[in-house]
């Protein structure tokens, strides 16, 4: 009886819990690590998985690196194996804390936000500190920010022979809405 009680207070439990998240699977990354006067080094992942926890503040981010998408299938094909190497590191993560972040205070209107967390990208973390806009939207929550990656913190090497067409800083914009 006692067990039957206790599985039932935890199924009973759990939506309330589930219901203090919010989620997406169709969040975007969109980077550009162009050199002026060369082509542009642009792609757009639009199938990212993002996590909220309000109460916690965390939030967390999953990005397949495959599915970011080249306007050329070259660019994508060195992209995964020559630098990114996508068989061996098939994730890009970050799980973060949102700093004074308060559901209550969301609004229509975009408030400034800190996140500070733990980005991983071809095996190696960094701790990052990133500015975020978020406000709500419909009956969801939209987070979007812009900040800057290097290429040599993550052990990324660009080869010689292209070095001069694609920059080590790279430009990064997240656009979520989560539900």
């Amino acid at each position: 009886m006692k067990n039957f009680t206790l599985l039932a207070l935890l199924l009973v439990l759990y939506p309330i819990d589930a219901q203090n998240k919010f989620s997406s699977s169709k969040c975007s990354i969109y980077f550009e690590a162009s050199v002026p006067l060369f082509e542009a080094v642009e792609a757009k992942n639009d199938d990212v998985y993002c996590t909220l926890v309000p109460n916690k503040s965390e939030i967390t981010f999953t990005a397949v690196i495959k599915k970011f998408k080249f306007k050329r299938d070259l660019m994508r094909e060195h992209f995964n194996s020559n630098y990114m190497e996508s068989d061996r590191y098939s994730k890009a993560t970050f799980k973060g804390v949102i700093e004074k972040f308060d559901l209550k205070a969301i609004t229509e209107e975009e408030k400034d936000f800190s996140i500070r967390g733990k980005i991983t990208i071809h095996g190696q973390s960094r701790m990052i500190t990133v500015l975020a806009k978020i406000k709500k939207a419909g009956n969801g929550i939209q987070i979007k920010s812009n900040f800057t990656l290097n290429t040599d913190d993550f052990n990324i090497e660009i080869p010689n022979i292209v070095i001069a067409k694609i920059s080590k800083t790279v430009n990064t914009q997240v656009v979520c809405i989560l539900n």
